[in-house]
């Protein structure tokens, strides 16, 4: 990993989010030579200034992946880009769709544009399991942004950059997931709040996700999706552990109240799907992810899958989360063991 990011110029779109501020973290083990962290929120990039003030190869970049200019700008002389800036929250897509197009579609978009015409090596796009199938806004933008990363290979010409997309589940400790809610609810005394008690959710650890960053990175050749191999949990298993764990604050409720079943919301699924079944049929299987190759013939034929060291052809069949059997809840507290979440 070293050799890949030594001396390098790396950029991350959306870089003070959780996932985007672990992986800086991660990525100045490796000596680069600058890392750009572009993002639009003022106060998180000045809170990640004090933290990382020993460090003099990072640069902090005020904008908007909406601003074509500015992000065009910001990537001249960059070797690999990290696109992870989006609106991810299914609830407020809903309520503000075209916002969500503007940022994710726009945006990824002008990503791809500005990547070309700096002539990056390679961009990674952070996608989500509610791009497969989806029902929801947010889902639909991250679908078409998957089509436009995707179809970028086709259009660069005598380019070199390489696009490629990663597929996460739920990254479990991220700013506005459902473990941070849970834990703060218990320790004030007050009622875990769960949408349905039959919901169930592929879920992977921080560390995890970076992992599958850095390793797409290493070993993409243009095209292809990268999904990790994770387990299922249903969310009112977590919210038992989490009370068992953390909720002294609400020992003095009844038992059966606890947990408050509050039904889906606007845009929510009762499962998540990680590949379809078409895109099993041109899949690869390592032990710890899948690669999905491009629908597009012509993509397909300019890979090469021998590069790929221990894979074998997909399995033909869906990746659904109420296709597998969740993990018990008397195991949630060794998936949960190797992070911290507090």
């Amino acid at each position: 990993m070293k050799s890949l990011f030594e001396n390098k110029t790396i950029m991350i779109t959306g870089g003070t989010g959780s996932i985007g501020t672990e992986m800086i973290r991660k990525l100045l083990r490796f000596n680069p030579k600058a890392l750009r962290i572009f993002d639009i929120d003022e106060t998180k990039q000045f809170e990640m200034q004090h933290e990382l003030k020993d460090y003099d190869n990072i640069r902090y970049l005020l904008g908007d992946i909406r601003d074509k200019d500015r992000i065009l700008r910001a990537m001249e002389n960059v070797d690999i880009v990290f696109h992870m800036a989006a609106l991810k929250h299914v609830y407020s897509c809903e309520y503000n769709p075209f916002e969500a197009v503007k940022t994710n579609v726009l945006g990824t978009q002008n990503v791809i544009d500005s990547a070309l015409a700096n002539n990056v090596d390679k961009v990674i796009f952070t996608s989500s399991d509610k791009a497969v199938n989806s029902c929801n806004v947010m889902g639909s933008t991250k679908m078409l942004c998957e089509r436009l990363v995707t179809a970028a290979n086709f259009s660069r010409g005598a380019k070199r950059t390489k696009f490629t997309t990663v597929r996460f589940g739920n990254v479990l400790g991220t700013r506005g997931s459902v473990l941070p809610l849970f834990i703060e609810q218990a320790r004030k005394g007050q009622p875990l709040t769960v949408t349905d008690i039959n919901m169930t959710r592929f879920v992977m650890s921080m560390s995890e996700s970076l992992n599958l960053l850095l390793k797409t990175t290493q070993i993409a050749q243009g095209g292809e999706i990268f999904i990790l191999k994770m387990p299922v949990i249903r969310p009112i298993d977590l919210a038992n552990h989490i009370i068992k764990e953390y909720g002294s604050g609400n020992s003095d409720l009844p038992e059966h109240s606890r947990i408050k079943i509050i039904g889906n919301k606007a845009g929510e699924k009762m499962f998540e799907e990680l590949m379809t079944l078409d895109e099993s049929k041109r899949s690869f299987e390592a032990q710890d992810m899948f690669i999905v190759l491009p629908e597009q013939q012509e993509l397909r034929g300019m890979i090469n899958t021998q590069l790929y060291i221990g894979v074998k052809p997909g399995e033909h069949k869906q990746y659904s989360s109420d296709l597998v059997k969740p993990v018990p809840e008397s195991e949630i507290g060794n998936l949960l063991k190797t992070e911290k979440y507090d």
